[in-house]
């Protein structure tokens, strides 16, 4: 049994009808619900009672230090199973982590925990390591980010990779780590023995500099499968060092995010080289990176390569035209692996858009969800874009957002999905005018096709 419930207010009488069904539940999440440390001191009887319970969400919720001090007397209880703990963004800081230690140390059922968005600091969390290295612990998946972490903490990091070989996900995005640091972590994971197979490490204060490392950290674990460094100053320099590890035999990357790292078209080349011959590599971000038509261009050739096995691509904001949307049609009529395109943010036009659609509607592309927010669009591309929906039947989700289509552009994309050939099930319409009459024909076509989600 589970219990999902997110962003409702517990009056007494609620929370006092759900207490008694948590006891038969097996999974608990109540993200932003308002909950206390007086809510914590009941779960923790939940927990110490159920002891099925294998899932406890409580993100974006007030329980404070006093609160998770209740809830780990449950977590301490020899019947409590519990697998993973979500604590994002509760108002911790660093005096819940001796409480999270001894749990970490006591309880070998606990494989996930996520503290992150809490004032844990480098204190608090070198404790929490010192709970990760009692043997009794077997930690797989650990998420620290805006913990307020600083360099210091990687000594500490370092020696509970060594003594966990469980370990396969970690994530420090958005603590101010620095190169040196870094560097430190990452020769680290080269040596320990656990089995990483997720490392985010965004908004680390990371420079082309501790891209040789973090490349050697692609070349050793042959586990590793995502790999973020999205905002970071890499630059061309440092993908050149990364794309080293990345094209090595022995990595088997899968997950690539490199988001607003300082990329240029010269970056292109090498990215292309990765697209075509890393037939791991299945997903790839590179928004808000300088790539220009000319590096777009060279990205789509690697995509018609038949060993290119991509099946999301992100290049929102990348300075994007026209100019280089036929290239992009070429890829998408060639790759049949490609299944997500976010290409907003870029000033494709209509233009672009009715080659794009040429693309779309071949018989080789697969297409299933299409992001052109913010492209410059209008109502004269609808009539094209309504005859791809109505014949690519896997193409099940749009995104039209902040284009202005008023109530023709709107009234053409109505039509295409009123059609039984439509497959199209979410179709995202922010911030774009319409009248009150359209708007009663989206509703009412909300309620002739109620598996059709317009979000607006």
């Amino acid at each position: 049994m589970e219990l999902d419930i997110q962003c409702e207010e517990m009056s007494p009488s609620r929370w006092a009808e759900l207490l008694t069904t948590m006891k038969s539940c097996k999974t608990i999440r109540l993200d932003d619900c308002n909950l206390s440390s007086s809510n914590c001191e009941d779960l923790s009887s939940v927990i110490n009672t159920n002891p099925s319970l294998t899932e406890l969400k409580l993100n974006n919720n007030e329980l404070g230090d006093a609160g998770v001090e209740y809830l780990c007397k449950g977590l301490l209880t020899p019947s409590c199973s519990l697998q993973k703990l979500w604590l994002q963004n509760c108002n911790l800081t660093s005096a819940s982590c001796e409480t999270l230690r001894s749990v970490l140390s006591a309880q070998p059922s606990l494989t996930e925990l996520h503290v992150g968005d809490n004032r844990l600091g480098t204190a608090g969390v070198k404790v929490l390591c010192q709970g990760m290295m009692n043997p009794s612990c077997k930690l797989q998946k650990l998420q620290l980010e805006y913990c307020e972490l600083t360099a210091d903490i990687v000594e500490a990091l370092n020696a509970a990779l060594q003594s966990k070989p469980t370990l396969k996900e970690l994530s420090l995005s958005n603590n101010t780590l620095g190169d040196t640091a870094v560097k430190q972590l990452c020769q680290g994971l080269v040596e320990a023995s656990c089995n990483l197979e997720l490392l985010h490490l965004e908004n680390c204060g990371i420079t082309s500099d501790s891209c040789m490392e973090i490349s050697a950290v692609l070349r050793n674990k042959s586990s590793l499968m995502d790999l973020s460094v999205g905002d970071n100053k890499i630059g061309d320099s440092g993908l050149a060092l990364l794309c080293q590890g990345l094209m090595h035999p022995s990595c088997k990357i899968q997950k690539l995010w490199l988001w607003d790292c300082d990329l240029t078209s010269a970056s292109c080349k090498d990215l292309s080289r990765l697209i075509s011959t890393k037939e791991t590599l299945t997903e790839i971000s590179l928004i808000d990176n300088n790539l220009r038509d000319s590096g777009m261009e060279m990205l789509c050739q690697a995509l018609k390569d038949p060993k290119s096995k991509l099946q999301e691509l992100w290049v929102r904001e990348c300075g994007l035209t026209t100019a280089c949307c036929k290239a992009v049609s070429s890829a998408l009529s060639t790759n049949k692996h490609l299944k997500v395109l976010h290409i907003g943010e870029n000033k494709l036009g209509d233009a672009g858009v009715e080659l794009l659609c040429e693309g779309l509607m071949h018989p080789n592309c697969n297409i299933q969800s299409l992001w052109l927010g913010n492209c410059d669009l209008t109502a004269g591309c609808c009539a094209t874009l309504a005859t791809a929906m109505a014949t690519k039947q896997c193409l099940t989700e749009l995104d039209l957002s902040y284009n202005p289509l008023e109530d023709e552009g709107i009234r053409k994309i109505c039509e295409a999905l009123k059609k039984p050939s439509c497959n199209v099930q979410q179709l995202i319409l922010y911030d774009i005018l319409w009248s009150s009459e359209v708007d009663d024909e989206l509703r009412a076509l909300e309620e002739s096709k109620p598996e059709v989600k317009i979000i607006s």
